[in-house]
């Protein structure tokens, strides 16, 4: 990559440190800036450089761009990785991985309970908020949230998280005679984060169920306003036979001179 912004190489003057100490050691003759001023121009040399990069650069990253493929019922992982632009952090080999227990090969309900079991706390009923998931998707059976970063190579840590996610599929498809029925879930993992998070969705079996509009109170609701007395008569009214009403009409225009006379 060019570096559009350096500008002793668009002067095409090369300086040495001793140019640099003989610059240093002029004396000031009042033809120069403070050193805000250099400052400030130094800050527009970066701007510049950026937005050369920008205008020459960033168009070859096109050759690079891939379209989005949906993901399909053969590859149910999502896969959450972080990184930092390029800078060297300890925190890129991190992979997480995050899968719902439908899209999994189970291939019974109890095979569904058991690998519920062998996840422990790494499972949850709604989908984990760094698991790369909306949480708009159907709960359903939960999801199984595995992260490692025990290795220095990210390649590593998705191979690992992957095997153990194979491995909870053999033990719970495995044929046994114990079922695991009677056991239950165990979810003090899932109420401690509801009360540290403090907003009561440990109340009220708020965790297996997402709260909607048709949870508010009917009781809350303000009452519709009564529709007024003369309003249902003129309904009374306009179910009487069209002669009947003309009637009344009539009677009712005979009336009117009586009453201003």
């Amino acid at each position: 990559m060019e570096n559009y912004g350096d500008p002793e190489k668009i002067s095409g003057i090369q300086l040495t440190p001793k140019d640099y100490e003989d610059i240093l050691d002029d004396d000031y003759e009042d033809d120069d800036t403070v050193t805000l001023g250099h400052l400030q121009l130094q800050r527009q040399r970066e701007t510049l450089q950026y937005l050369r990069l920008i205008e020459h650069e960033m168009p070859k990253l096109v050759a690079y761009r891939k379209p989005f493929i949906r993901p399909t019922p053969e590859t149910p992982l999502v896969v959450r990785s972080i990184s930092y632009g390029g800078e060297p952090h300890p925190a890129t080999a991190k992979r997480v991985v995050t899968v719902a227990v439908d899209d999994l090969p189970l291939e019974s309900e109890d095979a569904v309970h058991r690998f519920k079991l062998l996840a422990g706390p790494r499972w949850s009923p709604r989908p984990p908020a760094d698991g790369g998931i909306s949480n708009l998707d159907e709960w359903g059976n939960g999801y199984v949230k595995i992260a490692c970063e025990s290795f220095p190579d990210p390649e590593m840590n998705l191979r690992w998280a992957s095997d153990v996610v194979n491995r909870l599929l053999k033990e719970a498809n495995a044929p046994t005679s114990d079922k695991f029925r009677d056991v239950p879930l165990d979810l003090r993992h899932i109420f401690a984060k509801a009360r540290k998070a403090k907003r009561g969705e440990h109340l009220r079996g708020r965790l297996y169920q997402r709260p909607t509009k048709h949870d508010f109170p009917q009781e809350w609701l303000p009452r519709m306003p009564e529709e007024p007395e003369e309003a249902e008569d003129f309904e009374q009214d306009s179910t009487q036979p069209q002669s009947e009403q003309n009637e009344d009409l009539k009677g009712r225009e005979e009336l009117l001179p009586r009453l201003l006379v």
